[in-house]
């Protein structure tokens, strides 16, 4: 595989995920482990472990949360230089995990340093070389910095493939809100990854092919809807393509659609798709491109948490997908 040496800048939040520790806990306390998350850092993490030069632009707390999170970054080779040294506290979560392995979250984020964005701060981060800028989750919808992050998508996409991932998360917004701002998002974007349950807020009722139609509609030409163990579907201005996911043996799901859009990106820029309106971007690339994102979100969920593979592991690991299973939307 090529590696990539474009650069891809990733923009938003850090949060805290705290697991219970059942082997620390007692009836009368509850131990925590708390782990360093967050979707775009996620991203971020992942991208850099696979070897494509990653940028991330955050507003990361002075507290001691900030300091877990700077040195998870920065041990995965993830430039932060373009990162703001914040004064509010960190965001947290209390992950708790079904019998699936699936987690869901309460959130602690009034007020914390992820959703500060100012313009003056963001006008400071402009890329220079990178070929894409993902963004998407709380950072983008929250407010006040939700707005502005929205003003830099607009002035990233002259030069950038812009990638947006909604990461829908009820509990903190109404996915109202998120349904009011995907249509502009969509007018942005390039590349929309999200997952079935975020499908499910958004747009109640339809089908992921009918989803993907109402949001190419919108202005996105690569829509991505993953589909947990089912795989993904990903659909290029209509033309289907459905590809399965890897089998293996899941220790949690935690960062594994985070995982997705790393290995998604990863490989887009290794096949030189981005930099633009992805033109030159064909059925089969997609393909390629999202069988490879499926194996990445595989193994993050064979391990604790979201701690997505290094490009050794990958290599290390042949592909076990069977195969492929495309199709053409009709008009």
């Amino acid at each position: 595989m090529n590696i990539p040496t474009s650069s891809v800048t990733v923009l938003g939040e850090c949060v805290a995920d705290a697991f219970t520790d059942p082997a620390l806990s007692s009836p009368v306390d509850l131990a925590l482990r708390v782990l360093p998350g967050g979707g775009p850092a996620n991203t971020a993490v992942a991208l850099a472990r696979l070897g494509t030069p990653t940028r991330f632009l955050a507003r990361i707390s002075n507290d001691v949360f900030g300091t877990l999170f700077r040195n998870r970054l920065s041990a995965s080779g993830v430039d932060l230089s373009g990162s703001v040294a914040a004064p509010e506290p960190s965001t947290l979560a209390i992950a708790d995990l079904d019998e699936t392995r699936q987690a869901t979250y309460s959130f602690f984020a009034d007020g914390a340093a992820d959703w500060q964005w100012t313009a003056d701060e963001l006008s400071d981060t402009v890329p220079g070389e990178t070929v894409a800028v993902h963004t998407g989750s709380l950072a983008l919808i929250r407010r006040p910095g939700g707005s502005h992050i929205e003003d830099y998508l607009a002035k990233a996409r002259e030069h950038a493939t812009v990638s947006i991932d909604p990461n829908v998360r009820p509990l903190l917004v109404p996915p109202a809100a998120y349904h009011q701002r995907l249509h502009h998002w969509c007018a942005v974007a390039d590349i929309l990854r999200l997952s079935e349950d975020d499908l499910s807020l958004l747009l109640p009722g339809a089908s992921p092919e009918q989803a993907c139609d109402t949001w190419h509609a919108a202005g996105a030409r690569l829509v991505v809807i993953t589909l947990g163990g089912r795989g993904a579907l990903a659909s290029l201005d209509g033309a289907r393509v459905t590809v399965p996911a890897p089998t293996v043996d899941v220790i949690d799901t935690v960062g594994a659609g985070d995982a997705f859009t790393a290995g998604l990106l990863h490989r887009l820029t290794a096949l030189g798709h981005l930099g633009g309106r992805l033109d030159a971007l064909t059925l089969e690339g997609t393909t390629d491109a999202c069988s490879f994102a499926a194996r990445v979100a595989a193994l993050t969920c064979s391990v604790p948490g979201a701690d997505p593979p290094w490009a050794e592991r990958l290599a290390a690991r042949p592909a076990q997908n069977p195969g492929a299973r495309g199709h053409i939307a009709s008009t």
